[in-house]
């Protein structure tokens, strides 16, 4: 716990925090446009928030592995917690909160948050060990162009050119289509899809050389980290003419301008919290040393919530929803706000709990 680096604990337990809030509203047919996601191209600030997480887990292998010996004790050790990764969001895809408590998995979705986020982990775990940073760079910008030429200019099947469009002509969502075929979110894509997962794994890559910036010794830290916030972000947005910020899709321009607002909100969190060592945000700080184990929790329950009826007609959600908030406040873009505040602040003080009795959960 000493060698934490307090900035990456307080991000990656905001982040979270803000999953949780948008994951939950009171009721999704009233939601403020800033807590939703882009309806296809274009970004919004709930955009910006699993690719921070990953790009969160870059840092966190570039801390975890620095001194990891290249070992099959190593891999061994990377591979188990992709797999429970993978298994816990499978079982929140599958898991029913009754008899016989599983779903009909002829057509459960596969893809998930979880799932992604141990791919993700797994395959820039063993990059990491395997390459150094600038190979790492160099791997990066070939990934991005190899898919950016591929999704956007190598024929279909068809013989037609792919579209970036939300349809099935366009190469993320023909995969997903033909290999996970009713497996997936929506009939025609899945935002945690298959294709798209190839270039989320740069997101975590570029977390991980600004892990190495972040051990680097110098005085000009700071600048060093806004200048690679300012790059990250130019490049994102002058690519973005020519291939649009797309989150479904994991375009090139979506990671360069994620990874650069996320580079530079933990840039202002570490000159404030690890250089001049202000004491602020130590309740997001305890939800970041368990994240997986809030967040799982709080998937699991809203799931509950969401499916367990305490009468004919109304769900444990519907009924705290409609009774202690739009009952009372009227206004159901309000009401739906603070009913996922209410619950986004439970989750922080069970993480406080945890921390203050030393529950650190290692998933």
């Amino acid at each position: 716990m000493r060698n934490r680096i307090q900035s990456v604990d307080i991000l990656r337990g905001f982040t979270i925090a803000a999953m949780i809030l948008v994951n939950t509203p009171g009721d999704w047919n009233h939601v403020y446009a800033p807590l939703l996601h882009a309806n296809w191209h274009g970004l919004t600030p709930t955009d910006l928030i699993f690719p921070f997480f990953l790009f969160i887990v870059g840092i966190s292998i570039s801390y975890a592995y620095k001194n990891a010996e290249n070992t099959r004790a190593t891999y061994k050790k990377i591979l188990i917690r992709s797999l429970k990764l993978i298994g816990l969001g499978l079982f929140l895809n599958i898991f029913i909160p009754y008899f016989p408590f599983v779903t009909d998995l002829s057509n459960v979705r596969i893809p998930g948050v979880l799932q992604r986020i141990g791919i993700v982990f797994f395959i820039s775990s063993l990059l990491f060990l395997n390459f150094n940073w600038k190979t790492l760079f160099v791997i990066s910008l070939g990934t991005l162009s190899v898919y950016w030429l591929f999704t956007g200019f190598f024929p279909m099947p068809n013989g037609s050119l792919p579209t970036l469009d939300r349809a099935p002509n366009n190469w993320a969502n023909y995969i997903d289509l033909q290999l996970l075929q009713n497996h997936t979110w929506q009939k025609y894509y899945d935002p945690e899809g298959l294709l798209s997962t190839i270039p989320s794994i740069v997101t975590c890559l570029f977390g991980i050389l600004l892990g190495k910036i972040l051990q680097i010794h110098a005085d000009n830290k700071v600048n060093l980290l806004l200048l690679t916030a300012f790059s990250f972000l130019v490049i994102g947005y002058i690519w973005s003419i020519w291939y649009p910020v797309n989150k479904a899709l994991w375009t090139g321009s979506f990671v360069f301008i994620t990874a650069g607002y996320g580079t530079l909100f933990l840039t202002i969190i570490y000159y404030f919290s690890d250089e001049i060592q202000l004491n602020f945000g130590q309740i997001f700080k305890y939800a970041g040393t368990n994240a997986i184990t809030i967040y799982f929790l709080s998937s699991l329950i809203s799931k509950c919530f969401y499916m367990i009826h305490i009468n004919e007609t109304e769900t444990i959600h519907s009924y705290v929803y409609n009774n202690y908030f739009f009952g009372i406040i009227g206004n159901p873009e309000l009401a739906s706000l603070l009913y996922a505040a209410s619950v986004t602040i439970f989750y922080l003080v069970l993480a406080y709990i945890m921390y203050r009795k030393k529950w650190i959960i290692k998933v």
